[in-house]
């Protein structure tokens, strides 16, 4: 989705792609199950009144693979945990993503795949245009959700059908996330992000920033969907914080117009963006 638009008010996963790839079948997500309680997170509350989204899917296909991938992140972040813990490692482990500044106020979609695809294959330049067309964007963004890209087979998610077709054996698939995010899905994100970025794959993260609840670095207290690559981890604190890639980053204020404070590129707590990203999720 996109930045401006505001209410106001893999196991190197080609082995694991090809025993997952059977016939489909549905199996809603949790992204946006029960309401804001007791401990929900900021922002929560404001989620659950304004959500449109309605349910989502996972195909028999993806169910299986991200069960796949999950399993082995779990095995190798305990390897980076204990590395962690003993100071055998030091500082950010990245997968390398080529930053581009988005070239409309609605293309931080566009700009996120072309910047997660350039962390694997590390070629830069690619054409924003290109990638807007190939996942339907438009002047309300990008999707999470909803929309048939047209690749072999697509699954609903435009960004994972997106990445997979452009880098073929990735094995993305999406991870909804709720409104507040659990203990559970804070930890499966720093796997991932660690899985992935071992494996020399970015992650695509859709944020929902919404007035009261945690924000990008940069950005203005109001609701904001918005696209970003997360390209890497902090091996001291194993990815206590991650680092991520923001299209807004070098955009003119012309353009949007608070991009002025936003970076290119920043560190965050890996909690506070699972955070963020609740109610919507990542592509990993």
């Amino acid at each position: 989705m996109t930045p401006t638009h505001v209410r106001v008010a893999v196991l190197g996963a080609a082995a694991l792609l090809a025993a997952a790839t059977t016939a489909p079948a549905a199996s809603a997500s949790s992204a946006s199950a029960g309401q804001p309680g007791p401990g929900s997170a900021p922002g929560a509350a404001y989620k659950a009144a304004h959500d449109t989204l309605g349910p989502q899917y996972l195909t028999a296909a993806q169910r299986r693979l991200a069960d796949a991938k999950q399993a082995e992140a779990a095995r190798t972040y305990e390897r980076v945990r204990t590395l962690g813990a003993s100071g055998a490692l030091a500082g950010y482990k990245l997968s390398g993503g080529i930053h581009q500044s988005q070239k409309t106020s609605y293309w931080c979609g566009p700009a996120a795949l072309v910047i997660a695809q350039s962390a694997h294959d590390e070629v830069g330049g690619r054409s924003q245009q290109d990638a807007a067309t190939l996942l339907k964007t438009n002047t309300n963004g990008t999707a999470w959700y909803g929309i048939n890209i047209n690749v072999p087979n697509p699954t609903g998610y435009p960004m994972a059908d997106a990445l997979n077709h452009r880098l073929p054996g990735a094995g993305y698939v999406p991870k909804a996330l709720p409104y507040t995010p659990t203990a559970t899905d804070k930890t499966n994100f720093k796997q991932h992000i660690t899985h992935n970025t071992d494996y020399d794959y970015a992650i695509a993260g859709n944020a929902w920033e919404v007035p009261g609840g945690p924000h990008l670095v940069g950005h203005p207290n109001i609701e904001i969907f918005h696209w970003v690559a997360i390209d890497g981890y902090n091996t001291d604190t194993a990815a206590g914080q991650v680092n991520y890639l923001d299209p807004v980053g070098g955009v003119s204020t012309s353009v949007i117009s608070w991009a002025g404070s936003v970076p290119k590129s920043a560190h965050i707590s890996s909690d506070t963006i699972t955070t963020i990203m609740g109610g919507r999720g990542y592509v990993w």
